[in-house]
């Protein structure tokens, strides 16, 4: 019988916490909400370079 190790990464952890920070940092309507479960960093980032100028 072999052993079995099972190791979790925060990775995904840290994604969610993200994804949760941006709807509310941006206040995003819900399908703006829903589309930033996949490009959230794109709108960080939009949000943030006008800080930058």
């Amino acid at each position: 019988m072999e052993k079995v190790k099972v190791e979790n990464s925060c990775f995904g952890i840290i994604w969610v916490i993200g994804w949760l920070f941006t709807i509310g940092f941006l206040k995003l309507l819900f399908w703006q909400g829903v589309l930033a479960i996949l490009i959230w960093p794109y709108y960080l980032g939009s949000a943030l370079s006008g800080l930058l100028k």
